[in-house]
């Protein structure tokens, strides 16, 4: 059986409320049923919770900062940008820019094992869609996110 702190669990996804719901349900025998209980959470989330987990997401291609557990993990899920070209890394810059400008919130994507050019693709693709849409897109990517990181929490890296 595993349990683990909140400010653990906020290095998941930085929504107060979707860590609460998963420490009510600790401990957890496997790491199946401690993703199980995180996408019950944020299957539970309304917009702001989500908004909130957000805001902890740098944009693509900015590189966070810090020595804490959840700068390290956005730094290695961006990989995929730290060696692209100043042409590519200027077009997200600018895409992320424009996406916050239709959207109101970070341009959100499970960035692990893709290279920037792919992550620029879809941001620009995804500058089309109906806001409805693009929320469901985000609340999906931010689960895709979750998931990675807490199997992540769970071994312990």
């Amino acid at each position: 059986m595993r349990e683990f702190g909140r400010p653990d669990l906020l290095a998941c996804c930085a929504s107060p409320r979707w860590a609460d719901a998963v420490l009510a349900l600790a401990p957890y025998r496997t790491v199946g049923d401690l993703t199980a209980a995180g996408e019950a959470a944020l299957a539970g989330l309304g917009w702001d919770d989500i908004l909130e987990a957000l805001a902890a997401h740098p944009r693509i291609g900015d590189r966070a900062a810090g020595a804490d557990r959840e700068a390290s993990w956005s730094r290695s899920e961006q990989a995929g940008t730290a060696h692209a070209d100043a042409a590519i890394l200027g077009a997200l810059r600018q895409g992320n820019e424009a996406y916050e400008r239709r959207f109101g919130h970070v341009y959100l994507i499970c960035a692990t094992g893709r290279p920037a050019e792919e992550m620029l693709d879809l941001l620009l693709a995804r500058l089309a869609n109906d806001p409805d849409v693009e929320r469901k897109i985000v609340r999906d990517e931010l689960g895709k996110i979750v998931k990675l990181r807490l199997a992540k929490l769970w071994v312990g890296r």
